[in-house]
């Protein structure tokens, strides 16, 4: 069985992330959403916060799970014996950051292919950062996230279902 993990802050899983995770899920047998703890970042919403909403939104997805993790992606990716990393790219400018990861990640361990996925073009300039920022000023995010996402946003920034 060849499975692969899809690794991230996921602050929070946004419809761009869900394009890649769905276009790997039918490449793969089993794909893993690994929600990183460590990753340098003050987040929105805690580990536990963004595990849920990863699980919710990738509910439909049969082949998938999602795990909290922390330290080196490659441990964790040995710990659950993967053979490839899934890596999703929206512009020309992620490239540059996502070889570099991807040639980290191949130098500690060689037996791990990263596998980069293009987000569908409707997605492609979706970030977290943005989606956050919108949902900060009271902008509507219903068609960048999924509907469990959407919610914990609207209940963090104090906006009721109706706004």
């Amino acid at each position: 069985m060849k499975t692969a993990i899809y690794a991230g802050t996921f602050d929070p899983i946004t419809n761009g992330h869900l394009s890649v995770l769905t276009s790997a899920a039918r490449l793969f047998d089993h794909v893993i959403v690994g929600v990183a703890a460590d990753n340098n970042k003050k987040t929105l919403f805690s580990l536990e916060e963004r595990t849920k909403l990863a699980e919710e939104s990738a509910a439909h997805l049969d082949n998938v799970t999602v795990k909290a993790f922390s330290g080196l992606l490659v441990d964790f990716a040995k710990e659950q014996e993967a053979t490839a990393l899934i890596r999703g790219l929206r512009v020309v400018s992620d490239f540059e950051y996502e070889m570099q990861m991807a040639l980290f990640n191949k130098d500690l361990n060689e037996e791990l292919e990263t596998v980069f996925f293009i987000a569908d073009a409707e997605h492609s300039f979706i970030s977290s950062s943005q989606i956050r920022n919108i949902a900060s000023l009271g902008g509507s995010i219903d068609k960048y996230v999924s509907a469990p996402v959407a919610r914990a946003l609207k209940a963090k920034y104090g906006r009721t279902e109706e706004e």
